[in-house]
């Protein structure tokens, strides 16, 4: 879905999870977390002219799990109007606890080395991660807020499609 508020301004969308084959789990600081199961929901924002896409995982109970924030070269649209971005590597992971994580620096790294990233890039890539880590230490990251509300506009019209 295309949005122009105000708020935000590019796409969102929206995935629940109806069948998987198992659970995907993700360990952090010692404690594991579902990311993935049957019913939970993940949604996507694809801010337009920003460097980078944010996925709220939602579990089966509508509680966020994680935002998992990918840093990305570009994002667009293909001819079927679908959402892709061009990944860098480095994530930013924040929990509902407020705990927040650098994710695959070494990923970049390796990826600078074997040419698949230029420096430029993975400069831009380091430089969005301290904006956005700054934002979130600082309170201005809208996504916590924006997630929610749009979690519960998108949840409400796929519910009003579903009915009709």
């Amino acid at each position: 879905m295309s949005m122009d508020d105000d708020e935000f301004k590019g796409l969102v969308t929206f995935y629940r999870i109806h069948e998987l084959r198992d659970p995907l789990w993700k360990e952090y600081n010692g404690r594991r977390l579902c990311l993935a199961d049957r019913g939970y929901l993940w949604m996507q924002h694809f801010p337009k002219g920003e460097q980078f896409v944010v996925t709220t995982m939602f579990d089966d109970k509508g509680r966020v799990v994680q935002w998992y924030i990918d840093i990305c070269k570009t994002q667009g649209l293909t001819d079927q109007q679908v959402p892709w971005f061009d990944d860098l590597f480095l994530d930013v992971v924040v929990l509902p606890s407020g705990e927040v994580f650098l994710l695959d620096e070494d990923e970049l790294e390796d990826a600078v080395r074997n040419g698949d990233v230029s420096n430029k890039d993975a400069a831009m890539a380091r430089k969005t991660a301290g904006r956005l880590l700054s934002s979130i230490r600082n309170g201005r990251f809208r996504y916590f807020t924006l997630s929610l509300k749009h979690r519960k506009t998108l949840a409400d019209r796929t519910q009003g499609a579903q009915e009709s």
